[in-house]
C-alpha cells in the first residue's frame, strides 16, 4: 500500500482542511457520476486502489483515467474515520459545491428545453436524492425544494449517487422559483393522462405528509392527478415525480437517447 502521506499529495491532511466546506461524494458511484459531469473534486480515496480502477474499467472507462488520478489509497481504519457510514465499495471522496449563482442562472434561463421539479417542503431525506437521481436521469434543468430540507444533505448527496452534479439542485422559496407555468401534483387535479407537459413547465410535488402547500396552490397555473386506482390514498415522492417526468418525455419532451 502507497503510504498516503509520503506519496506527496497528503490527502488527509487535504480532506481535513476542506472537509466542512465539501460535498461528501459516498462511495464508487458517487465519485463516478460526480466526475462524470463535470465536477470538481480535489480529493478521493479508497482502501483497495487496484480494485477500484479494475471497478471502474468495467463499469466507468470513460471516467477511468480521472480516477486514476485522483484516488489516494488508505488503510480502512482512516477510511472509515471519514464517512458517517462505510460504504461497501470503500470509497470517499470531496466535491467543491457548484455556486449558488451558476445554478440560479441555470434555473433562470429562457428557454428551457426541459422541466424544473419543485418538491413542496419535502420531509425525507432518501425521498429527494431519488428525485435527483430521476431528474438526472431525465434530463431535467434542475431539481428545487422549499422549506428547511437541504439539498444538498450527505443523505441526499448519497441517495442521488453524485448527480447532483449532473443537475441544479437548490433550495429556494415559492416566491424565488424561477419563471415558467406551474403544474402541480394534486389528487383533485386533471388526468395527467390528458395534460401535454410544455419543456419550460416546472412539476411541483407536495410533501409526503400534508400534500401541496397553500403558497405553491396559489401559485399554481394546472392542477394535475396521476392514475390511481380507488381506495389507494398515495404513491412514494419519488414514484410520482418519475410517472410525471416519464409523461412529459413520453409526449414530446427528452430527446431519445440510442
Amino acid at each position: 500500500m502507497t503510504d498516503p502521506v509520503t506519496a506527496g499529495s497528503d490527502p488527509l491532511g487535504r480532506w481535513r482542511r476542506l472537509a466542512d466546506a465539501s460535498v461528501l461524494l459516498d462511495g464508487f458511484h458517487a465519485l463516478k457520476h460526480a466526475v462524470r459531469f463535470g465536477a470538481e473534486v480535489p480529493v478521493a480515496v479508497t482502501t483497495d486502489r487496484r480494485g477500484t480502477l479494475a471497478l471502474a474499467d468495467e463499469l466507468a472507462p470513460d471516467v477511468r483515467d480521472a480516477l486514476e488520478a485522483l484516488l489516494s489509497e488508505v488503510p480502512e481504519a482512516t477510511y472509515t474515520s471519514l464517512v458517517p457510514r462505510p460504504h461497501p465499495t470503500a470509497v470517499a471522496a470531496l466535491a467543491v459545491r457548484p455556486s449558488r449563482e451558476a445554478n440560479l442562472a441555470r434555473l433562470g434561463h429562457a428557454p428551457r428545453a426541459t422541466p424544473v421539479v419543485v418538491l413542496d417542503n419535502p420531509r425525507n431525506l432518501g425521498n429527494a436524492g431519488a428525485v435527483i437521481r430521476l431528474a438526472a436521469g431525465f434530463g431535467a434543468t434542475g431539481v428545487v425544494t422549499t422549506g428547511t430540507l437541504d439539498p444538498w444533505h450527505p443523505t441526499v448527496v448519497r441517495g442521488g449517487a453524485g448527480l447532483h452534479f449532473a443537475t441544479a439542485v437548490e433550495r429556494l422559496t415559492v416566491g424565488e422559483l424561477p419563471a415558467g407555468p406551474v403544474f402541480a401534483l394534486d389528487p383533485e387535479g386533471d388526468d395527467l393522462r390528458g395534460v401535454k407537459l410544455p419543456d419550460e413547465a416546472l412539476l411541483a410535488f407536495g410533501s409526503e405528509r400534508s400534500g401541496l402547500s397553500a403558497e405553491l396552490r396559489a401559485r399554481a397555473d394546472h392542477l394535475l392527478a396521476l392514475p390511481m386506482r380507488p381506495q389507494v390514498s398515495s404513491y412514494n415522492l419519488a414514484t410520482s415525480v418519475a410517472m410525471t417526468l416519464y409523461h412529459w418525455s413520453a409526449t414530446g419532451g427528452a430527446p431519445h437517447v440510442p
